[in-house]
């Protein structure tokens, strides 16, 4: 089996990344069969489609006719056996819990063809885990779209510890057929490549509001006045704050106790502030994208503290093996948030010595293990950056 052979790709949930991702399958030039649990949600994810389409035709970028095909190719389904029965390739796009991942494996595994490749989208939950619930572990992997997944490059393919060869490839070929800048992430660790290097600075901002060290506004200002597009609270809300709740809940089982949510952000969580799709979470969305006041910005903060949180985790994904090259860090952080700078390149710019004394700082201040600089970073000989 090789890309040719993938004609129609099934996706698992409707919602924010799943429409997207059969939005950009439907560019790509496939048939998709979208499944969500009720008709509701598949409604609401098929006129997030038509709506994203009917845009890009009035700007001219597709004609009214592609738009018809597009949206004739493809079908909702409830029912999780008529969506999986006759595809080549699934996508998991199910929330961020283990076990109701594994639950949507298993039916995939009953109902698609033999043949079948089924790749999860999850941010951060173990792939091999997932994987160990199917009967064809060597066709399961990871295949995650960054949100929101129109506008960012970045796919991470990743090999569960017994992917066959052959599935990488496809779902690599998959991803550069639709568009897409895949990285392959060689061992299948919490958080991958993406996740896990913005990871430990959630850790920070929880502890920044837990403590009352700032408020959230008074950061995003900072970050913005240092050229951020958006401010690290207001991104929390734009990617949602049950989603990054969830994921630190287990990353404090299979990483470090560190990443243990603090009690704002699961207070938040169960009153359903998750953020934008709410409209409310750290910030009011109600009215659109929220106004950060530029005069709020804490003068004493500084920037480069989240970087150095970012490539003292590079440096323990290439110490592990995660990684065959560490310029595919870079590579992941260019095409995933969007900026021209990855993390290892602006690190050697800034110094990396100057980074390592920043997290031991960080480290002591606040006790957290997370944040005390690799062996690799205070040396600052990360090999192969540039």
């Amino acid at each position: 089996m090789n890309i040719e052979d993938v004609k129609k790709v099934a996706v698992m949930g409707s919602g924010e990344m799943g429409h997207g991702i059969a939005e950009v399958l439907l560019l790509g030039g496939y048939t998709v069969n979208i499944r969500d649990i009720e008709q509701r949600f598949l409604d609401r994810g098929l006129a997030k489609i038509k709506e994203s389409f009917d845009k890009m035709e009035q700007k001219q970028r597709i004609s009214s006719q592609k738009v018809t095909e597009m949206m004739q190719n493809i079908k909702a389904y409830v029912d999780i056996h008529q969506a999986v029965n006759d595809v080549d390739f699934v996508i998991e796009a199910v929330p961020e819990i283990q076990d109701l991942k594994k639950k949507v494996f298993e039916e995939i595994d009953k109902a698609a063809p033999k043949h079948t490749i089924i790749a999860s989208n999850t941010s951060g939950i173990n792939i091999s885990d997932l994987a160990a619930v199917t009967q064809r572990p060597g066709k399961v992997l990871g295949m995650h779209f960054l949100n929101p997944v129109m506008m960012m490059k970045l796919v991470e393919v990743i090999k569960a510890r017994k992917t066959a060869t052959e599935a990488v490839q496809i779902t690599y070929d998959l991803a550069t057929k639709i568009g897409k800048v895949p990285i392959i992430v060689e061992k299948d660790s919490p958080g991958f490549v993406y996740t896990r290097l913005n990871a430990p600075k959630t850790i920070l901002l929880g502890a920044i509001v837990e403590k009352g060290l700032a408020t959230p506004e008074e950061i995003d200002a900072r970050m913005k006045e240092a050229g951020m597009p958006m401010g690290p609270y207001e991104l929390m809300d734009f990617i949602g704050l049950d989603i990054l709740y969830h994921g630190n809940l287990y990353f404090s089982n299979v990483l470090s106790p560190d990443y243990l949510p603090p009690k704002w952000l699961k207070e938040k969580v169960e009153q359903g502030n998750f953020g934008r799709k709410t409209g409310m979470g750290i910030y009011d969305w109600s009215k659109g994208r929220p106004a950060i006041n530029p005069a709020l910005a804490r003068k004493d903060f500084d920037p480069d503290i989240f970087l150095a949180l970012q490539v003292n985790e590079a440096t323990k994904l290439v110490e592990e093996g995660v990684v065959k090259n560490p310029d595919d860090i870079d590579k992941a952080i260019i095409n995933g948030g969007g900026g021209d700078v990855g993390p290892l390149q602006r690190g050697k710019e800034v110094g990396y010595i100057k980074l390592a004394n920043l997290c031991q700082t960080l480290a002591d201040k606040f006790g957290v293990e997370t944040f005390r600089p690799t062996e690799t970073l205070k040396t600052g000989k990360i090999a192969g950056s540039k």
